[in-house]
């Protein structure tokens, strides 16, 4: 391993790299103000199209001076590349950072880190330098000051060197608030991934620890870099699981100068809210691939066989149109349509056959002549009688209170299945219906077989995928049809009870079968200590995975303390006293249940915690955070405590994946604490951990 030369504190070079970021952060304050006092061609008259124009052009001001903001605690470059003479003409030393900056005369000063001149900055090596002759990284203090940076010759003989130093330096730097951008740690295997081409779609399967949330973020700040005209058609969403979530990662891009990218949850994405409950067997029913064929059935039951024929009167003119010419209409309109638009198509047919009887008989009909049959009362009556008009909300009412309906729908069903689907008490009509998360996937599924949706995202990332359910996955998809998706997720940290599967499963539902799927299974972020004690549960929970690796050790990584029920409270108010002795931030993470009554034991003994859930800054507020189980998925701390994994455990069906959630949150340290014994696979304590 090559040692780069870490350059000491006061000396010249580092003055005059302080001043240099001065400079820098000049010219981006005068780029905003530029923007600022820039006027906004307003396009004269009332119309639509002008209105919409203006208002586009205004909200793209906006947007422009938005990312043009100067963020105080994020450095405005991370990284430095010496160049051979020659390489860029007319400029061998270039700054990375995480945004464009150029001077009053255009000269760049700082070049965006998804430019392809950065690339070296991730990639060159010892034996691949890519005509890179030094590589410096900086370390900043969190009020984003300059304290020192370290350089790495790529010249000369020997391995090639990463500065490991600082990447464990930058890693474990301590945190509090939201997850910040990992723009200046990103590793070769995560650049693969954040600059893949925006087709085909990307499946990240990712171990925790190894950075595949911030890699989606990334990767939606590149591609807006390169494909922004065609991902401002029909935009970019990040979907999270939670809202905690989305508030824990909502600076990431911001710092990365992109502002126009809406984060939410699956919920907030169908436009009908819920408002009544399921019972976790209705739910994980309700999110079963086979739904999507018991909707269908249930819909196109509706259509039925017409018994007679349309006779339409022109003055002393009868035209008839037999009920096994209307039969085979009807016929074949099922196999070719969705159901809204094949009611149109039926009238439209029948009414075509009416003016070939016209045409026969020497009449010249037109258009029309036609649509007026179609929209005459002998048509409407068969339309009425043979294929009724139907709304999502009424399908789904007869299908969860008809139990005979739901039978003859949902034949793959078993008995007990149905019953967990049908209501207890259910509502007299579907106008008074309540509806349930699930529900709501239904509906949705069931307006897009009624009528095809609309629109398409550009590109579309979902975290934490591996939890969705196939009807989730399919709504999204339909979201998503034209465009590309970022998929993110473990396999091992699968809570749900409907979760989808294997991520084969995954994209099929989706509808991104060509979908490139990749591994992440270097744990950056977890102490490697950490993540092998987690790993334990592995061959219960998934027993396909492969056993992910840590890069950092630590002696201090992992604690275990066991003690009885009447000392427990004032055991884990002394382990998270300790904590908070150190730097960053702290969590407190137990089962959902016992999160309150512990919150309120940490609270009377004067630590202020905050308890994530109440609001959405429940971060930015406290280094000390009590963390109920079920929200700790996708977070990170510097030091975790673990109250009672048995409880965590016990408290749903796939308890086990949660605990493997909860136990890979920390960053530098995890210490268990419990009075009730530790789940079997983690008894077995290994040498070396106190």
């Amino acid at each position: 391993m090559v040692q780069s030369a870490l350059i000491p504190a006061g000396s010249p070079e580092l003055e005059a790299e302080r001043a240099f970021l001065a400079e820098a952060r000049a010219a981006l304050s005068r780029m905003h103000q530029v923007v600022e006092e820039r006027d906004v061609p307003l396009i004269g008259g009332e119309d639509n199209d002008e209105r919409f124009t203006n208002e586009s052009n205004i909200r793209a001001k906006q947007l422009r001076a938005q990312a043009l903001l100067d963020l105080p605690d994020v450095p405005l470059f991370f990284g430095l590349l010496d160049y051979e003479i020659g390489t860029i003409e007319g400029l061998d030393r270039v700054h990375i950072g995480r945004r464009h900056v150029h001077d009053g005369s255009g000269a760049p000063l700082v070049i965006d880190w998804r430019a392809p001149v950065s690339v070296p900055f991730y990639r060159a090596t010892r034996s691949d330098r890519q005509r890179v002759l030094l590589r410096r990284r900086y370390g900043f203090s969190d009020a984003a000051e300059l304290t020192g940076f370290e350089d790495e010759p790529l010249i000369g003989t020997g391995e090639s060197g990463q500065a490991d130093a600082f990447l464990r330096a930058e890693i474990e730097r301590p945190r509090t608030g939201p997850m910040r951008d990992i723009v200046a740690t990103i590793q070769p295997e995560q650049d693969d991934l954040v600059r893949a081409p925006l087709h085909p779609s990307v499946c990240v399967q990712g171990a925790p620890g190894t950075g595949k949330t911030a890699v989606g973020l990334h990767r939606v700040a590149y591609l807006l870099y390169t494909e922004r005209e065609r991902l401002r058609r029909g935009g970019v969403v990040i979907v999270g699981p939670n809202r905690s979530f989305l508030s824990y990662i909502r600076k990431v891009l911001p710092a990365l100068g992109e502002v126009d990218v809406r984060q939410i949850t699956i919920d907030e994405l169908i436009s009908q809210p819920a408002t009544a409950s399921d019972e976790p067997e209705a739910a994980s029913v309700k999110g079963d691939a086979r739904m999507a064929r018991v909707l269908r059935r249930a819909l196109w039951s509706h259509v039925g066989t017409p018994t007679e024929g349309v006779l339409y009167s022109k003055g002393s003119q009868r035209f008839r149109v037999h009920d096994y010419e209307v039969a085979e209409i009807v016929s074949a309109l099922r196999e070719s349509t969705r159901y809204a638009p094949g009611r149109n198509a039926l009238a439209q047919r029948i009414a075509h056959a009416v003016l070939v009887l016209m045409e026969q008989r020497g009449d010249s009909p037109d258009d029309r002549v036609q649509n007026a049959v179609a929209r005459s009362k002998p048509v409407k009556q068969l339309l009425d009688a043979v294929w009724p008009r139907v709304v999502p909300e009424q399908v789904l009412h007869r299908l969860l209170s008809d139990a005979d309906f739901l039978a003859q729908s949902a034949d793959e069903f078993t008995v007990e299945e149905r019953t967990a689907l049908l209501w207890r008490k259910a509502p007299r009509s579907w106008k008074s219906a309540k509806w349930s998360g699930a529900d709501t996937l239904l509906l949705d599924e069931l307006e897009d077989l009624i009528e095809r949706s609309s629109g398409s995202l550009g590109h579309l990332v979902l975290d934490e995928a591996q939890d969705l359910s196939a009807m989730q996955l399919r709504a999204l998809g339909r979201r998503c049809r034209t465009g590309s998706a970022t998929v993110l997720g473990d396999l091992a940290q699968a809570t749900t009870p409907w979760a989808a599967g294997s991520w084969d499963r995954v994209l099929g539902h989706l509808e991104k079968t060509d979908a490139v799927v990749a591994e992440l299974d270097r744990g950056f972020r977890v102490p490697a200590q950490i993540i092998d004690f987690a790993a334990r549960l592995l061959p219960q929970i998934a027993p396909t995975l492969g056993v992910p690796s840590g890069i950092r050790t630590r002696a201090d990584a992992l604690s275990i303390v066991s003690t009885d029920e009447p000392s427990f409270a004032d055991t884990l108010v002394a382990a998270c006293r300790t904590a908070l002795t150190g730097e960053g931030s702290v969590a407190l993470i137990a089962a959902d249940e016992q999160i309150s009554d512990l919150h309120d034991a940490l609270a009377a003994a004067g630590l202020h915690p905050a308890l994530l859930g109440a609001t959405e800054d429940e971060m930015d507020t406290e280094r000390l955070v009590c963390v109920p189980a079920t929200l700790a998925k996708g977070l990170e701390f510097d030091a975790v405590i673990v109250a009672e994994p048995a409880q965590i455990v016990a408290a749903e069906p796939r308890g086990l994946h949660r605990l493997y959630v909860v136990l890979t949150r920390a960053v530098t340290r995890l210490q268990i604490v419990h009075a009730t014994p530790l789940p079997t696979a983690l008894t077995e304590v290994p040498a070396g951990i106190s």
